[in-house]
């Protein structure tokens, strides 16, 4: 069998490595963010190569993968992280001509990688998303913030640069002169911003569209609603549940149809508890998090693009089930131990999913080397945290000595 080579080794990563490697696929994985890598020591993984950073040294990166052609050229080439999908669409001419290529080229990606031009789309095909304003000096931001209500979400057009910079997907802001105050902070770091309307409601009203489509149609389909995100309501998802939600499956048509898409995707809509309407949230035209659900309840998204892009066999619908869970309890847990009194999850809404049909997001007995990577990195992450903390406070306790210290000479 001709390999999948999986470029970026994150949680995402991991569920394409074991939804192709369970099913004999020769499985490569090209990583290069050693911070929250840890898919490349699964088991099903044949060869791990260490490639530069594709958003740090995209250039060096695209040379790295094509170089690798002479070992596996002809393979399956999956990005499977934001930065990994934006280099590989950019670069696809001419990585297409060493390997089969499972990605859009970048007249297509740029219009889910930009969320400006996401929403653009979503006007155009009439699909329901929140008041979107995108500022583009501090005097429009200045007009704004006096014109729309409070609260509001902060967003960035290109999510995966402003995680790498400020380690948050979006920023809440209570009043105009927070909005004002954040807006310079990430204007001065380069980066493109979206004021946008906050939909209420807790994380439950979440919906992923999971799709793969080609020719302009959706060959198979599967839904999930979320449960629960770390850190709540701006987070990422750590519980999410199997679940037809038929609301959804007309807007995530006409999205794809509308930026004429190929492949794999994943859209997430949030339903407004004022008036029950699902609104876009993000479109991902990669594998998510949680891609290892669809897999459980009967669905492999991986697989089935592996059969038509190297097999040429085309994917037909298939049915799923419902009530399968998807939990990344590491993350679920300790958000849920610091966060249960402002969300008001019970002990039994946090448990009850861990005793249903479930997968778990990365612990699996049969494959536990990324497991213990992973929480490895984690407690490193939260020492060094805790340790910086520790730092900042002897410092300002420092300072307060001394000032006590020259008033008692004075």
């Amino acid at each position: 069998m001709k390999p999948a080579i999986i470029i970026s080794a994150n949680t995402g990563s991991l569920a394409v490595v074991r939804a192709l490697g369970t099913m004999g696929v020769p499985v490569v994985i090209m990583y290069y963010d050693d911070a929250h890598d840890f898919a490349h020591v699964s088991k099903y993984v044949v060869e791990r190569i260490k490639v530069p950073h594709p958003e740090e040294a995209e250039t060096a990166f695209i040379d790295r993968v094509v170089e690798y052609a002479t070992h596996h050229g002809g393979g399956l080439l999956i990005p499977t992280a934001d930065d990994s999908v934006s280099a590989v669409a950019k670069y696809k001419e001419l990585l297409q001509q060493h390997y089969i290529v499972a990605c859009p080229e970048e007249r297509i990606a740029e219009q889910f990688i930009d969320k400006k031009h996401t929403y653009v789309l979503a006007e155009r095909v009439g699909v329901p998303y929140p008041r979107t304003l995108v500022p583009t000096s501090v005097e429009e931001v200045e007009r704004f913030g006096s014109e729309i209500d409070y609260p509001v979400l902060l967003k960035p057009s290109h999510s995966h640069l402003f995680h790498a910079s400020f380690h948050h997907k979006l920023l809440l802001i209570e009043n105009r002169e927070a909005l004002l105050f954040q807006y310079r902070r990430i204007a001065e770091a380069g980066l493109g911003i979206m004021i946008q309307e906050l939909i209420p409601g807790n994380d439950t009203h979440g919906v992923n569209y999971n799709c793969y489509f080609w020719d302009g149609e959706p060959l198979v389909e599967f839904t999930s609603a979320k449960l629960r995100h770390a850190p709540p309501r701006f987070g990422y998802p750590c519980a999410v549940v199997s679940r037809h939600v038929p609301e959804v499956v007309e807007h995530g048509r006409a999205l794809l149809r509308g930026m004429n898409y190929y492949g794999y995707a994943n859209i997430e809509f949030k339903q407004d508890p004022r008036n029950g309407v699902y609104k876009l949230m993000e479109v991902n035209g990669r594998h998510n998090n949680s891609s290892l659900l669809a897999v459980r309840c009967g669905i492999n998204f991986p697989w089935l693009q592996y059969q038509h892009l190297v097999e040429g066999e085309l994917p037909r619908p298939q049915e799923s089930r419902d009530g399968i869970y998807w939990l990344d309890p590491y993350r679920d847990i300790s958000y849920w131990i610091k966060y249960y009194r402002q969300e008001q999850y019970t002990v039994s809404e946090l448990i009850r999913p861990y005793f249903k049909p479930h997968i778990f997001a990365t612990w699996d007995i049969k494959d536990p080397k990324p497991t213990s990577l992973r929480v490895t990195i984690m407690l490193k992450q939260t020492t060094i945290s805790r340790g910086r903390k520790l730092l900042r406070l002897s410092r300002r306790l420092f300072r307060r000595s001394k000032k006590i210290l020259l008033r008692t000479k004075a």
